[in-house]
């Protein structure tokens, strides 16, 4: 496994890292979440994210429990606030955002995250109350960095630009070879403000896999059938994406690695990408996307796929 510092930070995560959206607390049952986590740290991926609101605090819950008993030092922890936790409980106001990292901690039973993130933006909330909230946080020693999910170039320049506060080292936006949107405003706005990308869905939820056929049913263990992880997945699955990743698989085989390996490794490319994350439910696909941790592609492969992926509207 090969590492990469996070933004302006002192964080040095893995290239992948370990996601827990829809999978664990939701979806996988808990003797096979834990074995992906023990099999996480055996790859020497160091890097958790989770979300209050993934399982409305079921992934945060299984994480503390699960990593109770390894050194906290051990790994980078990265957790989330925004998304509605109750009827009333939502957004990123001064209230909401210290009485959800205090939720969070009890869950996840330690006394701080390394990561704090924006999950979106807040429009109910002035910027400044949000960055003075965030800030607090940090100084109170309850969060060590903050970061953002899925914001837009001016939202991320007007934050860096507020005098006096924490500033972001990370970004988390949605990024694969078949969605490239952040490239063009907020990877800049990024490396002029001092933040790294920690991309999420790095292989379009599984599609990038290449195991989903054309006008074949999907498989029957693929989180396309699972009724508590693929309900966001019909996106992906329509025929012309399923027929582009088709195209795509002679170039995973000449540069010798899976069609994940392959398309991790394309999103590691950019230096900007400090991590990305994976979902697993078995600790073998852990294993195949550890391995695409510091392979080197021939870049003519990098720029065919490329140029296959731009047929779709999101490709570039």
């Amino acid at each position: 496994m090969k590492y990469r510092k996070l933004g302006a930070s002192d964080l040095i995560v893995s290239e992948i890292s370990l996601g827990s959206w829809l999978t664990y607390g939701v979806g996988v049952e808990t003797d096979a979440a834990r074995a992906c986590v023990d099999k996480a740290f055996d790859l020497g991926i160091n890097f958790i994210d989770t979300a209050n609101v993934y399982g409305r605090g079921a992934a945060e819950t299984f994480l503390g429990d699960t990593l109770a008993g390894r050194p906290r030092d051990s790994y980078v922890l990265a957790t989330k606030v925004y998304f509605p936790m109750s009827a009333t409980d939502r957004g990123l106001s001064r209230a909401q955002i210290a009485k959800q990292i205090d939720a969070s901690l009890a869950r996840l039973k330690t006394d701080y995250v390394d990561l704090y993130q924006c999950h979106r933006y807040d429009t109910d909330t002035p910027l400044e109350e949000t960055m003075a909230a965030l800030s607090d946080v940090v100084r109170q020693g309850k969060a060590r960095y903050i970061g953002f999910s899925e914001w837009s170039a001016p939202q991320i320049e007007a934050a860096a630009a507020i005098p006096g506060m924490e500033r972001f080292v990370s970004s988390q936006p949605q990024y694969s070879l078949l969605w490239r949107r952040p490239e063009e405003k907020v990877f800049p706005a990024c490396v002029a403000t001092g933040a790294s990308q920690v991309v999420w869905s790095p292989l379009a939820q599984g599609v990038l896999s290449g195991k989903y056929a054309p006008g074949a049913k999907p498989p029957a263990d693929s989180r396309a059938t699972s009724q508590s992880m693929g309900q966001m997945m019909q996106n992906w699955l329509r025929p012309e994406v399923l027929q582009a990743v088709e195209e795509l698989k002679p170039l995973a085989a000449q540069a010798g690695c899976t069609m994940s390996q392959f398309s991790l490794a394309w999103v590691l490319r950019e230096p900007n990408v400090a991590s990305a994350i994976v979902g697993a439910s078995r600790p073998s696909q852990l294993e195949e996307n550890a391995a695409a941790s510091g392979l080197v592609i021939d870049p003519e492969l990098f720029r065919q796929a490329e140029a296959i992926a731009a047929t779709l509207p999101n490709g570039r």
